[in-house]
């Protein structure tokens, strides 16, 4: 029971795994970031190709 208990100390104070979880947040974050504005341009895009379009009729 005392080896177990150690253990569970030992594994609470352990931050080695810490710092790849908050790159893995920051990435994730750029990556929404980055959809959000890929798609945001595209719209832009296609609004501008549908104006060009139209005034070709």
């Amino acid at each position: 029971m005392r080896q177990m208990a150690a253990m569970l100390v030992k594994f609470s104070r352990d931050e080695r795994g810490a710092t790849a979880i908050e790159y893995t947040f920051i990435a994730a974050l750029m990556s929404v970031a980055t959809i959000a504005i890929i798609r945001q341009i595209g719209l832009n895009v296609s609004d501008l190709t549908g104006g060009i379009m139209a005034g070709f009729k």
